[in-house]
């Protein structure tokens, strides 16, 4: 109860900008982000969506446990990019490398800054122009590297730290550059 009134008045004061720790009172019963300020709320992805982040989370997870890279986190983890006002985005896979995670325990909140590595798979109900304006936040907040994975065309487009894109297709090879060193995978193996 005591979150809907404070929700109330959050949604009442059209002038106040929400922020991540109102965002982390609110009930999980929706798919949420925060950007700048202002809550986004996402449709449910369907089945070919979760596939794609099945595979390429088992084929990301699998390498980086076995060499002790760091973290791979799943779906909708939530990272505060920016503050004043802020901006709270959930990723569909996410790496934190080894060197950046705390020594004890895990944070219970949202992540503060970007992913090492940002992966977002496009899902039928999302505007390319939103999923292009999330990769620039994941790289303006420091993010490494960010895989935008396209199930339609069938395509990764990898954006790096210098903001230069790259567009895989199923017949060439995923890598992990510097950011998961010696990670690779067949872009076709992701949409299998």
């Amino acid at each position: 109860m005591r979150w809907a009134r404070e929700m109330e008045f959050v949604m009442a004061t059209t002038t106040k900008p929400v922020t991540a720790e109102d965002l982390w009172r609110m009930p999980d019963d929706q798919r949420r982000e925060l950007v700048r300020g202002e809550i986004r709320t996402m449709a449910p992805s369907g089945f070919d969506h979760g596939a794609i982040i099945d595979n390429l989370h088992f084929l990301l997870t699998s390498y980086v446990r076995k060499k002790k890279l760091g973290k791979v986190l799943g779906a909708e983890t939530g990272f505060k990019l920016a503050s004043n006002p802020d901006t709270v985005r959930g990723t569909d896979i996410a790496f934190i490398a080894a060197a950046r995670l705390p020594a004890k325990g895990r944070p219970l909140g949202f992540w503060d800054g970007a992913p090492d590595l940002a992966v977002e798979v496009i899902s039928p109900s999302d505007i390319l122009k939103e999923v292009e304006e999330k990769a620039a936040d994941y790289i303006a907040a420091r993010a490494r590297l960010v895989w935008i994975v396209n199930p339609r065309n069938r395509t990764i487009t990898v954006h790096g730290e210098d903001r230069s894109a790259l567009v895989l297709r199923e017949s060439d090879t995923l890598t992990g550059g510097d950011v998961v060193p010696g990670f690779e995978c067949a872009v076709a193996d992701v949409f299998a």
